[in-house]
């Protein structure tokens, strides 16, 4: 394994591992407040995806170069990812949790229904770009447009209560 390739993957499978962690907590906290999960029949989808994602990049990638202008462009969807994090605080988790207070509307939320959508759409597309795996990309992101279509039209449905008319 080079050492910049060990270094990029163990970063993205430290980040989502902690990610999962913080996210559990969250939706621990939610639903004990009284929130309801909607439509968690394709979660598991979207944790073979994700799971099947990174298991590709390690495997084809372990031995690659870090491509630098990719490896920037991932930097950068790291500052959008601590922006929708902090926006969210408590209420960010992997699963569609709804609650009965008004939707968040600050930071990119202001702009972007589903900014962490996007982000998610860009990390598949450019995490593999760092490690010059286009199959890979293109692959992932053929298969998320698919997951997420099934998980936009469920948040979409949960959601549409509380958006404004």
């Amino acid at each position: 394994m080079t050492a910049g390739a060990g270094l990029f993957l163990g970063f993205l499978i430290l980040q989502r591992l902690s990610e999962l962690a913080l996210a559990r907590r969250n939706t621990g906290r939610l639903l004990a407040a009284g929130a309801r999960e909607v439509a968690p029949g394709h979660y598991p989808l979207i944790v073979a995806l994700h799971a099947a994602w990174l298991l590709a990049m390690v495997v084809l990638g372990h031995d690659a170069q870090v491509a630098l202008p990719w490896l920037a462009a991932f930097a950068l969807l790291q500052v959008f990812r601590v922006w929708i994090l902090a926006s969210l605080g408590p209420r960010w988790t992997t699963r569609i949790i709804v609650t009965d207070t008004p939707l968040v509307a600050r930071g990119p939320y202001r702009w972007v229904r589903h900014p962490n959508y996007l982000l998610v759409v860009c990390e598949i597309a450019v995490a593999p770009m760092v490690l010059d795996l286009w199959p890979v990309a293109l692959v992932f992101s053929l298969l998320n447009a698919l997951v997420l279509s099934i998980r936009l039209r469920a948040e979409n449905r949960a959601l549409a209560p509380l958006r404004p008319a």
